[in-house]
């Protein structure tokens, strides 16, 4: 039997022995080649399309580095905590566990790993920042570190701040061997991952990733099934298979629309009543297109939106169509609606409007996909979304609901050909695991400008008698006034 001292000499020279003798994995020819080169680059870009295997190799240099170099340290940050922990983190104990000698050498801890003879001099570290964390703060994530073999792991690069990057290319001033590993989705067109492709790729060896099912070099790992339907269904050119597919940059930075903290801000805002008690009242409506999704009716006041109705249909309901038709002009009952706006893309929301509509409602169809009244953007979907983000940004209070954040935050948007365009809703849904009817619905309430009746602006329709703003029965608790049954 072979040393271990003269082993680890054949693993630092060579990592893809070290990956199929520790592992027991043949590696891709992507993943050959990055561990092939790593030996001698100090500057290792992996630019990645969805899905490769690029935590794999992430962890597979990260444990060969830590266990072929005496004293090794190694600093490892990701775009957030939970990403760290959720996905490097995690990964380098899939393949911890499946060494022996590294479970005989290290102890796995869950924010460091550190050698059993060396605990203090010889690691593996995760680090993170605040969201809210200043530039200085966001330096001090990674600063401070030298040591003869010092190492920085940087995943999902693209959206990391480049304060972080400066304080890792500080600790490549001294020691025997110091290196960066960077890898990340091309989603933004500024950030570390982009100058290291661009204006700084003569310091990178960059390493391209694609899925892209005509590339005889592509990742067998991306389904080529998948990457042929999102090329057919969104085109080569598109922004997101770009990104995704081909691990390439796209025309512009894809960019969130709305980021948790604005939402979470609009979610814990309070106002009085007399600052949106003149404004329109204004329903939301998205019809659920297939058997068990959610429908939603969605009421907005101004900068105050409230607890939505979600229903699903009921089994036992033959004609779905008209209880839901019959919900919404409850709704309006209820809470003396001025109109209320329903999704009809591809007709689906046709036989609730019509309904409404001879039942004498102000109710309105919507397609997503129509021209937008602002030339600005693609269509009316994109233009309502826009609308909405802006109306949160600019103090609307909406009700806690932890899956409309997450949908409200999902969406990604571009600007290419001086027009707005916005990632498409199927995309949404994939990423997310449901449709985002919730945000949808609320979205529609931005269709159009709504101006709110005055004088005497509701008719009962069981007395046909004219009543004001004085009437008792007018007096409901708005925020409730769609969640209450009869």
């Amino acid at each position: 039997m072979i040393p271990v001292a003269a082993k680890i000499k054949h693993w630092r020279e060579d990592p893809n022995l070290f990956v199929s003798e520790q592992f027991g994995v043949v590696p891709d020819h992507w993943q050959a080649e990055a561990l092939a080169v790593f030996p001698k680059d100090r500057r290792i870009c992996f630019r990645a399309s969805k899905g490769p295997g690029k935590s794999a190799l992430l962890a597979w240099l990260i444990w060969n580095f830590v266990a072929t170099r005496p004293h090794a340290q190694i600093a490892v940050t990701s775009l957030s905590k939970d990403n760290l922990q959720d996905g490097l983190w995690k990964e380098l104990a899939k393949w911890y566990a499946k060494s022996t000698y590294l479970q005989q050498a290290f102890e796995f801890g869950k924010t460091r790993i550190t050698a059993k003879d060396h605990p203090l001099t010889w690691w593996i570290s995760a680090r993170t920042w605040s969201r809210s964390a200043d530039s200085q703060q966001q330096s001090n994530t990674l600063s401070g570190l030298h040591a003869d073999y010092l190492m920085f792991v940087l995943d999902e690069v693209g959206a990391i701040p480049n304060p972080v990057m400066a304080a890792a290319e500080a600790g490549l001033a001294t020691g025997i061997e110091t290196k960066i590993i960077m890898a990340g989705n091309p989603t933004h067109l500024e950030g570390p991952l982009y100058r290291a492709c661009t204006t700084e790729r003569h310091l990178w060896r960059i390493i391209e990733i694609s899925g892209d099912p005509d590339d005889p070099k592509r990742s067998p790992r991306v389904s080529a099934e998948w990457a042929r339907e999102q090329i057919e269904k969104y085109g080569r050119d598109n922004p997101w298979v770009l990104v995704n597919v081909f691990g390439q940059f796209p025309p512009s930075s894809l960019n969130t629309l709305l980021g948790p903290d604005q939402m979470s801000a609009a979610m814990d805002r309070h106002l009085h009543e007399t600052m949106y008690s003149h404004e329109a009242k204004i329903l939301g409506v998205d019809p659920g297109r297939f058997g068990g999704a959610r429908s939603v009716i969605f009421p907005r006041q101004g900068l105050a939106a409230f607890t939505p109705v979600v229903l699903r249909p009921d089994r036992n309901t033959k004609d779905w169509t008209g209880a839901f038709a019959a919900r919404i002009a409850q709704a309006f009952e209820k809470w003396h609606a001025d109109v209320c706006f329903i999704d009809d893309t591809g007709g689906w929301g046709a036989g609730i409007l019509d309904a409404l509509v001879a039942g004498g409602y102000n109710a309105l169809g919507v397609n997503f996909g129509a021209k937008a009244l602002d030339r600005r953007y693609a269509n009316r979907r994109c233009e309502m979304l826009f609308l909405a983000a802006d109306w949160v940004k600019k103090g609307g209070v909406l009700p806690f609901d932890p899956q409309l954040q997450r949908e409200a935050t999902a969406a990604t948007y571009w600007f290419r050909n001086g027009v707005f365009e916005l990632e498409d809703k199927e995309q949404i849904s994939e990423r997310i695991g449901e449709s985002p009817d919730l945000w949808d619905s609320f979205c529609l309430t931005f269709a159009m400008p709504v101006a709110a009746r005055t004088g005497i602006d509701w008719i009962d329709r069981k007395t046909m008698h004219a009543k004001t703003e004085d009437d008792e029965d007018r007096q409901y608790p708005v925020q409730r006034a769609l969640v209450d049954e009869e």
